[in-house]
């Protein structure tokens, strides 16, 4: 069943006409019981549910997942806590797919075959590595086939054309198109025409593989990128958990109205 979970969510939607909603999680935010009630309620709107294992470096990332990372850092956190969370999710939401998103070293100092053989029995249908470029990942990335496990490569606005065609080629299911040169969350500095074109352009290159936007998506601009086959909202929902315990509100509930009304946007 963890074969093709992803390729069906992308075949589910298209054939509703829409884009895939993929939303982005830390994993213990702000505890562990917590961020397993986020991810159960939001995943009732989103087609691809991400979930980030917290690092203390987070370099691609910007002040809201770096608030979300800390959160759970400090909550004592630990890579085998976010298998943890994940098992527990699947024992609900099944075929759900999961995506794991982090840093290499995390996965270095746990060993790669360990890391992926958990990832498999933990039910995870992808990992991006965002600090793994290609073609360095492209080993990983095999090992990450060998389990039935998608490994997605990361393609920017500044990746020359002969580079985007090799990635493509040698890419899974799904491909992750960043929106703008930036860390995560910061505002579109580029406008959703340009980001589209951008995006069309790499698309054309292979259309039987699914491309997804993330970076700087909100609820005020989702609805004008919504011809993608897919868009990920990661820093808005990190920022929207951060406002519910400031407001000593529950962010479960905050967090499910905003994942409902993106969802809506996008239809």
């Amino acid at each position: 069943m963890n074969k093709s979970l992803i390729r069906l969510a992308f075949k589910k939607v298209k054939k509703e006409k829409r884009a895939a909603l993929l939303t982005y999680i830390v994993a213990g935010d702000n505890t562990k019981k917590k961020s397993l009630e986020i991810l159960n309620s939001i995943s009732n709107n989103a087609d691809i549910c991400e979930i980030g294992f917290p690092h203390n470096t987070p370099i691609a990332d910007g002040g809201q997942i770096q608030t979300s990372s800390y959160r759970a850092l400090k909550n004592g956190i630990k890579i085998n806590d976010v298998f943890q969370i994940v098992k527990k999710f699947k024992l609900i939401k099944k075929s759900k797919p999961v995506i794991l998103m982090g840093y290499y070293n995390v996965i270095f100092q746990y060993g790669e075959n360990k890391f992926i053989a958990r990832c498999k029995k933990t039910g995870v249908n992808g990992i991006i590595v965002v600090d793994l470029p290609y073609p360095e990942n492209k080993k990983f990335a095999d090992k990450c086939k060998k389990k039935s496990i998608d490994f997605i490569q990361l393609i920017s606005p500044t990746t020359s054309q002969s580079r985007v065609k090799k990635i493509i080629k040698d890419s899974h299911n799904m491909i992750y198109y960043i929106s703008m040169l930036s860390t995560t969350g910061g505002k579109l500095k580029v406008s959703t025409n340009k980001i589209l074109k951008n995006y069309n352009k790499i698309k054309k290159i292979n259309k039987n593989k699914n491309f997804v936007i993330g970076f700087g998506i909100t609820e005020k601009n989702i609805s004008k990128l919504k011809s993608a086959d897919g868009l990920v909202v990661g820093s808005a929902i990190c920022n929207e958990i951060t406002k519910s315990l400031y407001k000593k509100q529950n962010p479960v509930t905050n967090v499910s109205i905003m994942v409902k009304k993106l969802k809506h946007k996008i239809l």
